[in-house]
């Protein structure tokens, strides 16, 4: 019993990282479904971060009583960048890429995540690169495989493949450009959209590693995700009262836009912020960020048999890439963490070569 005790444990970041991707695809769906039928991007971050507050906040006020940090005035302006940079720039800016591209494109593009957060480590010195050693080869190696991956499928579309279930589908119709799914689209549209995911993805690996110097000093993840999302609320309203002008885009009803919204705050903010600042605490923001490109995968499968995209040559080519470059990256992590057990060493955030979601 004890042995599988310890393979649980040593399996559970793996396990929760891989659900959370299965999360993510899925918002990725809903969401653009939602977008294409008229919903503002700027209301739905508003409301994503409200269930987001109100499903993690009982829980941090029961679960977390008894060990909740002080909060300084330094903990405060970290949280209130960390707000800033997921529910305000990071989901804004990635909401107006995936509505001027497609789900399949948007992920591609978020595949960038993984070297953005590891050339992020190095700076801040959570991670340290011995490049003579074979686990760091294979986590640099690995990153850029994996970003040519991306690149790949990005670039290259190749022959379509036929699915079966693909042959006699109907997308629906659609508002937004779907660059990616091979549908026209204005340069200046797809130049958006290009431009909206890198600062989102971008914005998205700052919070990773942010997330994990936070965690340093307020050592509480369900309290400090329920003060990450009920922040961004707040910033989330000022800015949409900025961008939206019409008070009728505040409206929502019993029907897709509010399980777009719902989804999205329960899952991928709540849960998502939570487990990936355990998983950070343990292995570390590369380790978190390695498992995003599977998200791209996911949601290639969904929008083929959902949204009725095409699958090019070009994308599982570059699928196959990515899972490669993934399993580089791990491969490397593991060893790692096996070297500091070794030593004795505790393999946590900020200590030795380890540096939150």
């Amino acid at each position: 019993m004890a042995g599988c005790s310890k393979l649980f444990q040593k399996c559970m970041p793996y396990l929760a990282m891989i659900l959370l991707q299965f999360g993510y695809a899925g918002m990725n769906i809903i969401t653009k479904v939602s977008l294409n039928h008229g919903m503002s991007h700027y209301v739905l971050v508003v409301y994503r971060h409200f269930f987001a507050t109100i499903s993690i906040a009982p829980f941090a006020l029961v679960l977390e009583r008894k060990v909740r940090p002080k909060m300084s005035f330094f903990v405060f302006m970290q949280i209130f960048v960390l707000a800033l940079l997921g529910p305000v720039i990071d989901q804004n800016f990635y909401y107006a890429g995936l509505k001027f591209t497609s789900p399949t494109f948007s992920c591609a593009m978020s595949n960038m995540l993984p070297a953005m957060t590891f050339v992020l480590a190095v700076i801040c010195r959570m991670e340290k690169v011995h490049l003579k050693k074979v686990r760091c080869q294979a986590k640099v190696v690995g990153t850029l495989v994996t970003v040519a991956g991306a690149m790949l499928l990005t670039l290259y579309k190749g022959p379509i493949m036929d699915m079966a279930w693909t042959k006699h589908a109907h997308p629906p119709h659609s508002n937004a450009p779907t660059a990616a799914a091979g549908d026209d689209s204005t340069d200046e549209d797809w130049l958006k959209g290009c431009i909206c995911l890198i600062i989102a993805t971008l914005a998205w690996a700052s919070l990773f590693i942010l997330q994990a110097a936070t965690l340093k000093k307020y050592d509480a993840p369900l309290s400090l995700t329920t003060l990450i999302c009920f922040v961004g609320t707040l910033q989330a309203i000022a800015v949409t009262l900025i961008m939206e002008h019409k008070p009728s885009a505040w409206r929502i009803g019993f029907d897709m836009n509010l399980l777009a919204a719902a989804y999205a705050g329960i899952v991928t903010s709540s849960i998502a912020y939570y487990v990936q600042g355990l998983v950070m605490q343990d292995k570390g923001p590369v380790f978190a960020s390695a498992f995003s490109p599977l998200m791209m995968i996911i949601v290639a499968i969904m929008g083929s048999f959902i949204l009725a995209e095409k699958i090019y040559l070009g994308g599982v080519i570059g699928a196959v890439l990515i899972v490669v470059g993934l399993y580089s990256v791990l491969w490397g992590k593991n060893r790692e963490s096996k070297e500091m057990e070794a030593m004795d060493i505790p393999v946590a955030v900020g200590r030795g070569d380890h540096g939150t979601g």
